[in-house]
């Protein structure tokens, strides 16, 4: 690990689940690739008692979860980073070795997106990042990415300017896929490279289910062509207002953050080509669903 790493291993933390994070960065240091880092933010917390051989830095103050990314990763230098949850750990000792062997046969590739498995074996649908999930052993195109366990080159990163920060939870993941296929970039799904991570609901989080639908709204305002607005918006209307029928407390919930979506201020827009648009929809997943 001398010298500039290829590699930097992103980890965030607020502190509170201690064993679950030295499982983490032990595994992380664990890799039997030669060339990379680990780095450590503490959100709101000053990191203490952690592993040798993790860098560390601790903030005041928590900047939610794409502002936290987008500030970590500029405080690493690899040519290609990983975000990995705190909760989560590698149990393949060659996973950067061999998710480096994939960036380096593939010079567009932007994004890598690995399989997610519960100690179990378990994958959640939810965690499949392609179209017409199916299968989660498929590898395939993938067109949003589970933001938190993904490996990105940083020169597409820093083409497309990362995570909007203003999303604080929930589909900076969409954003960044569909920026980056503007762009050029690849975005692949590796399915035989395994984070394990445990099945937790993201409704644990009382803020879900208004940001939810906040961030499905504000995706849609920052990144399509003005026709397609209405219809993303309107399919992802039906389906969650189905999702949470009988459940009053949960529609009111999520009907605020709808509304919130439309009156506020989204940050810039800047709509994908039309081109860009074809290629989704040919790779299987038009930008309206």
């Amino acid at each position: 690990m001398a010298g500039r790493p290829r590699v930097s291993v992103v980890v965030m933390s607020m502190g509170n689940r201690p064993g679950e994070l030295r499982r983490c960065l032990t595994s992380a240091l664990d890799q039997d690739y030669d060339s990379f880092e680990v780095f450590l933010l503490g959100q709101a917390w000053e990191p203490t008692g952690i592993p040798e051989g993790v860098r560390t830095m601790g903030l005041t103050e928590n900047l939610g979860i794409p502002a936290g990314r987008n500030f970590a990763v500029a405080q690493t230098t690899g040519e290609v980073f990983m975000f990995l949850d705190d909760d989560g750990w590698l149990g393949d000792r060659s996973f950067l070795r061999r998710a480096m062997e994939i960036f380096d046969a593939q010079p567009r590739l932007g994004l890598l997106a690995p399989r997610i498995a519960d100690v179990d074996g378990t994958t959640l649908r939810r965690w499949v990042p392609r179209a017409h999930v199916g299968d989660p052993a498929r590898s395939g195109p993938a067109f949003t990415c589970p933001e938190g366990v993904t490996l990105y080159r940083r020169s597409a990163w820093d083409e497309v300017g990362g995570f909007p920060e203003n999303f604080f939870f929930g589909h900076e993941g969409v954003e960044l896929c569909w920026k980056l296929r503007d762009h050029g970039w690849d975005a692949w799904y590796q399915a035989d490279l395994i984070v394990h991570h445990p099945a937790t609901a993201p409704g644990r989080h009382t803020y879900y289910l208004r940001l939810n639908a906040r961030n499905r709204v504000w995706v849609a305002r920052r990144n399509l062509p003005a026709p397609l607005v209405p219809a993303y918006v309107g399919v992802w209307t039906a389906i969650s207002l189905l999702r949470n029928r009988g459940d009053w407390e949960s529609t009111k919930t999520w009907v605020a953050g709808w509304r919130e979506g439309w009156r506020g201020d989204p940050g810039p827009r800047r709509p994908m080509k039309w081109r860009t648009v074809a290629e989704l929809t040919r790779l299987g997943q038009p930008p309206i669903i």
